[in-house]
């Protein structure tokens, strides 16, 4: 073991009679103070993001870099970690001069109560599980999955789907948006909502009390969910959308 960046880093490689069969791994580990009500800026290219609450006033990052090649490869992709005030940045760098087949998957923890100011992945997946806040989660090619969470995040991707369960509703407002992947939004019962659902091609479901004050059109959907209040925007091309009321599991 030896540090990088002020973090553990482990080499670990998968071998097959002495010679590397699959990956290369490198394992890094970093943990920064961050109060609850904080932000997280986290931007990856090659792989999934899990962030997970818990009950501590710090930020824990765990990352595991793959490459298939060398360790050569795995150098020329750095983890950059900022803790400013109020706020922890993590940054994935890619050499811009050449092309590397380096992936990166990270587990983050986090304060319950947290901005998720800007999580971006290219390649890959991001997961949010019991966070009590809001902010932006995007993908190019993979899905968008927020489980237990309170608050409202915002959800892109174009090759994906999106599945965002609340257990309360307190963003101003939210958009979730995919070209190829369905949607479903749950919003906890007593949530107020102005909803805007369109896919062009698939079906929109909804149950009570969504469906209460709601009109159907040629693939839209614009209705209330009890007295209206938060802007809600559902888009995708090819998928369906469902509009459902949260539970503990769906």
């Amino acid at each position: 073991m030896r540090k990088w960046i002020a973090g553990a880093v482990l080499f670990v490689a998968i071998m097959t009679g002495g010679t590397p069969a699959r990956a290369i791994d490198q394992i890094y580990d970093k943990t920064v103070p961050l109060d609850a009500g904080g932000a997280l800026v986290l931007q990856n290219v090659n792989g999934s993001v899990e962030v997970h609450a818990w009950d501590r006033q710090e930020v824990q990052i765990h990352a595991v870099k793959s490459a298939r090649r060398s360790v050569a490869d795995l150098n020329l992709v750095t983890i950059e970690v900022k803790a400013i005030a109020g706020k922890v940045e993590v940054l994935t760098r890619y050499p811009s001069d050449e092309g590397v087949d380096v992936s990166v998957q990270y587990k983050i923890q986090v304060p319950r109560r947290v901005m998720l100011e800007n999580i971006t992945t290219v390649n890959g997946n991001v997961r949010v599980t019991d966070v009590d806040g809001g902010g932006q989660l995007r993908t190019v090619n993979g899905d968008v999955d927020v489980y237990d969470c309170a608050g409202g995040f915002n959800a892109r991707t174009t090759n994906g789907s999106i599945h965002e369960e609340l257990r309360s509703l307190d963003a101003k407002s939210l958009a979730l948006e995919t070209m190829n992947g369905s949607i479903l939004m749950a919003l906890p019962p007593n949530a107020g909502a102005e909803i805007d659902a369109q896919s062009l091609n698939g079906v929109i479901r909804t149950e009570e009390p969504v469906l209460l004050n709601g009109a159907f059109g040629h693939g839209s959907f614009r209705g209330k969910m009890g007295p209206g209040g938060s802007p809600l925007r559902i888009r995708t091309v090819n998928g369906a959308i469902q509009i459902t009321v949260w539970r503990s599991t769906i």
